[in-house]
């Protein structure tokens, strides 16, 4: 079926039920950012497929918003269709319903399904729209009816995750988030978000692409622990465990039930960001607005955690090195080599690691002027050959029981001329201030992302996405609450904290010509200064020394890089051999 047929039957639908337009987002009930494919309902009605962006459906028009990362994307995956394409100037504000608010006549009725929806959505939406005399309307999934053969939730089976990895029991989390609980004045807790769930009760699954997770809710009470997961996805011994430890677990679809019989006396602790307008009108008792306790305790990583993590950059790092020192003799050998190619043999060599899982998220391999397209994604009918020249962009990442991983590298195929020499030096450098930096308790990211792009703006040059975003630990590659970025978003006002593992990504597109990104992650530790923290590379792979311009690198970067280089060296060297070896040394070797 193409899109304009799926478009004409969601407007049929529309009409049958008094909808004069209707809101299509990218998340699922559980607000996540990459979705299992029965909620996969904007890039079906779409073809768009960026991972963020929402396609507002008219009864004479359609139109998608979407972030600055996939305006490129966008415009290619649009082209043959009636879709506009809109390019939010605040991405953070509902610029989507002021459009609606302007476009549609007095008394219009918009209509979204309310699953998809949170509840402080919904009360920022009907504003807006009731300001200019205009309904919202939450009662209605069209796409059970247009989907014909729309995927069923995923029912795969779900896995313990270790302790002597999680570094923690899941009965001390409980204990922990209740005593939480208590100072907020609730009984229950609800727990919406996949990640959650999972690090909370130390478990895995594969329901959602490149994130270990399954679908499932939980209710954490102070006298009791239920959760909400399909019978036939927990193991009969894991079920035995969970319930020796006094959790119980009830049928997913019976969490809006169990919501409606609280006690009417009792208070209930709900994100109001994460949280369905179904599930909050589910609830029978007092409802208390806060965070989900465990995002933040669960973003602080414990020791064990980070010295896994440090364990699993070293592998990580030699995986990307046979990919590397491959391409390096294709190209060699005038072979042919695509983009799509090299993404492959990076999940081929990563999976030849111990305790590999999979791709943290889709390998974004973008040469020329395909890495300039932020989070371009090679298909193997239409991506680039590369050759010789040129400079090319790997953004990838790797899923371990051991943790996670994401890094950026850009790297020349040629020789690289002034103009791109200049301006990967300028990222480069606002890569190592970021990670040389010492700075107080308190600070937020927003604070530090001026540190990464001063070089760029010093020659009026910027980058369009974040600096940074926090990593999960064998869970999301991107994950809450802290950030570095410059818009004051709740992630970018976050005080970071020791133990939190997060990404240091500055860039540079030049449209149709090139990307530079460079990404290493880091944990933040204290620094030897009391009240002072730091952070700690952990990525572990060289830049390109080819793309440097020396004579803009200072003394103290050369001195950065060479002690980085010779960290990467120590510990990667010992998962390589023979003729890689003496390559990736080579590659490691100081700056004079």
């Amino acid at each position: 079926m193409g899109i304009e047929k799926k478009l004409s039957d969601l407007r049929k639908m529309m009409q049958n039920n008094g909808l004069d337009a209707y809101i299509v987002p990218s998340n699922d009930v559980h607000q996540s950012e990459y979705v299992a494919d029965h909620w996969n309902c904007r890039e079906w009605i779409s073809g768009f497929t960026g991972s963020a962006g929402l396609i507002v459906v008219t009864t004479n028009s359609a139109e998608l918003w979407t972030d600055s990362r996939y305006f490129l994307q966008g415009e290619t995956e649009l082209a043959d269709t009636e879709i506009e394409l809109h390019k939010p100037k605040d991405r953070f504000a509902p610029e989507h319903i002021t459009w609606l608010s302007e476009n549609l006549s007095k008394g219009a009725v918009v209509g979204m399904d309310g699953d998809l929806c949170t509840i402080g959505q919904y009360n920022k939406y009907s504003d807006i729209l009731s300001n200019t005399d205009k309904q919202f309307n939450i009662s209605h999934d069209l796409f059970d009816v247009i989907w014909q053969d729309r995927p069923d939730k995923p029912l795969d089976e779900i896995f313990e995750h270790d302790v002597k990895y999680a570094g923690k029991t899941r009965t001390k989390k409980i204990e922990e988030i209740r005593s939480e609980m208590k100072s907020q004045g609730a009984v229950h807790h609800l727990v919406t978000t996949l990640d959650d769930i999972a690090w909370i009760f130390n478990i895995r699954g594969s329901d959602v692409e490149f994130n270990p997770v399954a679908v499932a809710f939980a209710i954490i009470s102070l006298d009791s622990t239920t959760l909400f997961i399909d019978n036939q996805k927990v193991p009969a011994e894991l079920k035995t465990k969970l319930t020796s430890e006094g959790i119980e677990v009830n049928s997913y679809g019976s969490i809006s039930a169990s919501l409606a019989n609280l006690n009417e006396s009792d208070s209930i602790l709900i994100d109001s960001s994460v949280t369905s307008v179904n599930l909050y009108n589910a609830i029978n008792c007092k409802i208390i607005e806060g965070s989900t306790i465990s995002t933040l305790m669960k973003s602080i990583k414990n020791e064990v955690e980070v010295q896994h993590t440090r364990e699993v950059m070293a592998k990580d790092g030699a995986a990307i090195a046979k990919t590397f020192y491959w391409l390096e003799q294709q190209l060699k050998n005038e072979n042919n080599v695509t983009e799509a190619e090299v993404a492959a043999k990076l999940a081929e060599n990563r999976s030849k690691m111990d305790d590999y899982v999979g791709e943290s998220f889709p390998a974004i391999v973008g040469y020329k002027g395909n890495g300039a397209i932020i989070h371009y994604r090679p298909m193997r009918e239409t991506c680039k050959a590369l050759k010789g020249e040129g400079i090319l962009l790997v953004d990838s990442g790797g899923q371990y029981i051991n943790g996670t991983t994401d890094i950026t590298r850009t790297i020349a195929l040629g020789i690289p001329n002034k103009e791109e020499k200049r301006n990967f030096t300028l990222v480069l450098k606002g890569n190592i201030a970021l990670s040389m930096i010492t700075f107080p308790i308190g600070t937020t990211g927003v604070q530090l992302d001026t540190l990464a792009r001063m070089f760029l703006w010093n020659q009026g040059l910027n980058y369009s996405h974040g600096t940074g975003h926090g990593v999960g630990f064998f869970l999301n590659v991107h994950e809450g609450p802290q950030g570095i970025t410059g818009l004051n978003s709740e992630r970018g006002r976050e005080p970071f904290q020791s133990g939190m593992i997060t990404s240091n990504e500055p860039g540079y597109y030049k449209e149709e010509e090139y990307g530079i990104r460079v990404e290493n992650l880091m944990v933040t530790v204290p620094s030897e200064y009391e009240n002072f923290l730091e952070f700690e590379t952990v990525t572990l792979y060289p830049m390109d020394l080819k793309m440097i311009d020396e004579a803009i690198f200072s003394r103290k970067e050369k001195a950065w890089l060479n002690k980085y280089h010779y960290h990467v060296n120590k510990m990667v060297v010992p998962y390589l051999e023979g003729d890689i070896k003496s390559w990736f040394e080579q590659k490691c070797r100081p700056m004079n």
